[in-house]
């Protein structure tokens, strides 16, 4: 009773989702909560967050890692998704709790038209803002996370995972935010964007310690030259860097869907 109490006083703003977006459809499971209108000082606007709390959060003291994930509109919900398939990161969430794997999700929704700008690290390609985006995450985001929830607050315990131009800013925010990120899911990341610029970041950037999740279907673009970069950088695959290329994997909702167990527990294992 009195653990459930301390966190209900801790949480103070953070609204139940369902409540919150009443629709018959929803097909959330397990706690989701919502925060309204949290405000950008670096991007000068607001948006929504959403966090899903782990099985055993209610009912115990323990600190969790935490994952921010984009595109959240597509990741919990399918009445709320713009593409009809959702990644189903509740569901696999609290199945991997049975293996022992747990963690709170962050979940940034994009903003429509700014999400091509937002997700994007290169000025020089359609005024990128993802610097900033990035800068929102660890500066204005995280602490507010970490005031509110039961977290592991080190960079080990702390990382970004999205796909396509979540991908793409996921694996710009490892290397560009080291201190704050020590893992990233990269899956079917978009790196044509800017003329293919984050081969040459990633290269010039130093080697920091974490892991790093990549992936492509063979029916899309292919992360394979991305996958020795950062191999020639150090980083060992199968131990700090995984590359899985899915044969007949599509670049849509239902493949990382279907590749999210996988990543996860790539990512959550020590």
């Amino acid at each position: 009773m009195g653990v459930e109490i301390e966190m209900d006083q801790t949480m103070t703003g953070w609204q139940d989702y369902q409540s919150y977006i009443p629709h018959r459809n929803h097909t959330v499971v397990g706690t989701l909560k919502i925060l309204p209108d949290v405000w950008s000082p670096q991007l000068d606007n607001q948006r929504d967050i959403l966090v899903y709390l782990p099985p055993s959060y209610m009912h115990s003291d323990h600190r969790y890692p935490v994952i921010y994930m984009h595109d959240a509109q597509n990741l919990f919900d399918r009445a709320t998704s713009f593409a009809g398939d959702e990644w189903e990161v509740d569901e696999t969430l609290e199945a991997l709790s049975g293996e022992g794997l747990e963690a709170i999700v962050v979940g940034l929704p994009h903003m429509g038209a700014q999400r091509l700008q937002e997700y994007n690290p290169f000025p020089q390609f359609r005024n990128g803002r993802g610097a900033l985006y990035v800068d929102f995450v660890a500066d204005t985001l995280k602490p507010m996370i970490d005031r509110d929830f039961r977290t592991r607050r080190d960079r080990a315990h702390s990382g970004l995972l999205g796909s396509s131009m979540g991908g793409l800013i996921s694996l710009f925010g490892f290397f560009y935010r080291p201190q704050v990120f020590g893992f990233a899911g990269v899956m079917s990341p978009a790196l044509w964007i800017a003329g293919g610029a984050i081969y040459n970041y990633v290269r010039e950037q130093p080697f920091t310690p974490g892991k790093i999740y990549l992936d492509n279907g063979t029916r899309e673009s292919s992360a394979r030259k991305m996958n020795a970069i950062l191999a020639d950088k150090g980083y060992i695959p199968g131990t700090d860097l995984g590359y899985i290329v899915e044969d007949e994997g599509e670049h849509r909702e239902a493949a990382w869907a279907r590749r999210l167990p996988d990543a996860l527990r790539f990512l959550l294992r020590d």
